[in-house]
């Protein structure tokens, strides 16, 4: 059993179908596809269910991604300690950062990160924070910002928390309001960041404390389109107000969300028990000296 047909297998799974696995692997459709008949093959089972264009993990499939995805990641661990041993000259950071906040938030960083470690490579990947922890679990990077509450697999170091602001147009009958709870919004379309965003978990999360599903009209990765659809009337949006405040428009109202549990609390997280590399290490100090202790 090669880690690579592993890898193969593991990302066709995460990223449903063997055409985006592909890209992510740098590899042809028809290399993915035969390396994950291989691992078949050699096993025994059948590990997808394939349904026209879409496969479905087969009850051995599940077994096997969740044992390659622990294999993939002792073998990423294991290479960077020995990267360490060995002394290299040049190390490397493997950071997640999610869309919203990060310019403002970490963009800073960067630059005392690089003047004080001028021969770290940083490897920045751009995800929601839900795909986020699920490439931190897999062992690709080793340090990512993420929304509280996070499973118990992690550990977490607070970096900042704010209250959610709704997006309103002008012309709204509510516009002109200090704050809005949910209950007052029921009726109107929302508008939400795209899947595997944990913002839209706390704001669905708390519609349904009130025993509403909430019409979706529109998703968006781009803040400065969502603040666009909100003000040409499509329906409300929800930004944290540190980001809404600095993305005022002229046709849009900002209306403090009163609602309990829906503050954006963002942390960095890392793997808990996970080997850490010394560039992780130092980034994590630089997050500590500038956004307080250890949580």
């Amino acid at each position: 059993m090669e880690l690579r047909t592993l890898r193969a297998f593991v990302e066709v799974v995460r990223q449903g179908g063997f055409s985006q696995a592909a890209k992510t692997v740098f590899a042809t459709q028809s290399t993915v596809s035969k390396a994950v008949k291989q691992l078949e093959d050699e096993i025994g089972v059948p590990l997808l269910d394939r349904i026209g264009h879409r496969s479905k993990l087969t009850a051995a499939g599940e077994i096997v991604y969740h044992r390659a995805v622990r294999m993939l990641t002792e073998r990423n661990d294991l290479v960077a300690e020995l990267d360490e041993l060995r002394g290299l000259k040049r190390g490397t950071l493997r950071l997640g950062l999610p869309p919203v906040g990060s310019s403002l938030l970490f963009a800073p960083l960067f630059a005392i990160y690089r003047n004080r470690y001028p021969e770290i490579d940083i490897r920045l990947v751009e995800y929601g924070s839900e795909r986020l922890e699920e490439v931190l679990l897999s062992g690709e990077i080793e340090l990512a910002a993420s929304l509280l509450p996070v499973s118990e697999g992690f550990e977490w170091q607070d970096v900042r928390r704010e209250p959610l602001t709704v997006l309103l147009p002008v012309t709204s009958a509510l516009a002109r309001r200090r704050s809005l709870d949910l209950p007052a919004l029921r009726h109107l379309p929302f508008i939400l960041f795209e899947t595997g965003f944990a913002l839209n978990r706390v704001i669905l999360d708390a519609c349904r404390r009130h025993g509403f599903e909430p019409v979706i009209v529109a998703r968006s990765s781009q803040i400065d389109f969502i603040v666009e659809l909100a003000a040409a009337g499509l329906g409300i949006a929800f930004l944290p107000r540190m980001i809404a405040d600095q993305r005022k428009h002229p046709s849009v109202s900002r209306v403090t969300l009163a609602e309990p549990d829906t503050d954006w609390h963002l942390a960095m997280i890392w793997r808990r028990g996970g080997y850490m590399s010394q560039a992780a290490k130092a980034w994590l100090d630089l997050v500590r000296e500038t956004f307080g202790k250890k949580k």
